[in-house]
């Protein structure tokens, strides 16, 4: 198929709309905290909601998309993610946040099972992997920018005696002293603009690769009786469990220990994890032609962890610096984690995937688990949980041992 720069734009679009709807509850926990007079376990139950989502429905998703199509399922994802959005921006509750939540996850879970084999198609083959890379890039810059345009909102929601263009938009809709819902009106007219441009929008006809398949029940049940399959779903699971836990107790940590303001600094910090997972993973892409991607993992997940550590005990200046490291040294896991994985495996690679991306289940359960342990011994022990999961994303850097490995330059293949 000719390469189509128009349908790449709009793939490219989707990944930083998934991205920026994504990554936004970690800069909200305190205010959440404050709006509904919340437990740690109870605020940790948001995103469960939003993370259980890509458990339920990644695989569903791929048989829908195989039966249905992509442009029919990414109109249906967006939807379903306005829905939930406009329902708590409605009627603002902590069980209609809940719902909602689950609404907008599904809706994402859907859109990543769809739009992976679309990019190939309507860039080639022989492009997939830059335009793979361009597309998390944006990802990332997505991520970057929701904490700041957060912080944005309700700043100018926040001032008196002036008129802005936020305050003339959502002081109506939304009650002065939880100005934050304004972003899910914003998250609810995103969404149903996209249903509309994507229902506009001519897509290519994609013919699946056999190991982008989702693949028969039978194949799912041999997978699950494979040792390694099910110790590389716990290393996704590990992984996401990790990053959710960090970015979205961060800023709650940052107010409870250090006094900082979750509006500015504590949102410029989390959008400083995200920039600068964006950023390791330019560099990772690069270090990943010169080391075998194990020892990158090693060495990486081993510079996470120190990060992490000088975070919680460190000062406020430190903890400002070293949680967003947190997320640099963070970048490479999943791409290294996936490709490990399906390198080592022979066959089944659509079921397997799926099987992985069900992994993403780990944002839902490990900030959970943080979120428990907080309201049982603070905060700050609580954290040290997420050492666990990273002891285990560590392990698999010694223990893999692919079929293939990635290629080095200057390194022979015998």
């Amino acid at each position: 198929m000719k390469k189509n720069n128009f349908i790449i734009g709009i793939i490219i679009l989707t990944f930083f709309v998934i991205s920026f709807l994504t990554n936004i509850i970690g800069p909200l926990v305190p205010d959440i905290i404050e709006s509904f007079d919340l437990s740690l376990t109870l605020v940790a139950l948001l995103p469960f909601a939003f993370f259980i989502a890509y458990g339920v429905m990644s695989i569903p998703s791929g048989i829908l998309v195989e039966k249905y199509g992509e442009k029919k399922i990414m109109v249906l994802a967006f939807l379903i993610s306005f829905l939930g959005a406009f329902w708590f921006a409605w009627k603002p509750s902590y069980i209609a946040y809940l719902f909602s939540l689950f609404f907008i996850g599904s809706g994402m879970a859907m859109l990543q099972v769809a739009i992976n084999p679309l990019l190939r198609v309507a860039g080639g083959e022989k492009h997939f992997a830059f335009n793979s890379v361009l597309a998390q890039l944006f990802f990332g810059l997505a991520s970057f920018l929701s904490p700041l345009f957060y912080s944005y909102i309700v700043i100018n929601m926040a001032k008196t005696g002036e008129s802005n263009l936020v305050k003339s938009v959502f002081a109506n809709l939304v009650p002065a002293d939880i100005s934050w819902i304004s972003l899910y009106w914003v998250f609810a007219i995103i969404s149903l603009a996209m249903v509309f441009i994507i229902g506009f929008v001519k897509f290519p006809s994609v013919e699946r690769n056999e190991d982008e398949k989702v693949g028969a029940i039978k194949s799912h049940i041999d997978l699950l009786k494979q040792p390694m399959v099910l110790l590389y779903f716990f290393g996704i699971f590990a992984y996401v469990g990790t990053e959710q836990g960090v970015a979205n107790w961060m800023s709650e940590f940052l107010q409870t220990y250090h006094g900082v303001d979750p509006q500015t600094t504590g949102a410029t910090t989390i959008s400083l994890f995200w920039g600068l997972m964006t950023a390791g993973t330019v560099l990772g892409l690069v270090l990943l032609k010169f080391m075998d991607s194990r020892k990158v993992l090693i060495g990486f997940t081993a510079a996470a962890m120190i990060s992490l550590l000088i975070s919680l005990v460190g000062t406020k200046e430190i903890a400002l610096i070293g949680f967003p490291m947190v997320g640099f040294f963070a970048s490479v896991m999943w791409s290294i984690l996936i490709s490990l994985a399906l390198n080592s495996v022979s066959s089944h690679h659509g079921s397997f995937s799926g099987i992985l991306v069900t992994g993403i289940a780990g944002g839902a359960f490990v900030p959970l688990i943080v979120g428990y342990l907080g309201d049982t011994f603070g905060l700050k022990i609580a954290m040290y949980f997420l050492f666990i999961t990273l002891t285990y994303i560590l392990s698999i850097g010694f223990w893999s041992k692919p079929l293939i490995n990635n290629e080095i330059i200057g390194k022979k293949e015998h």
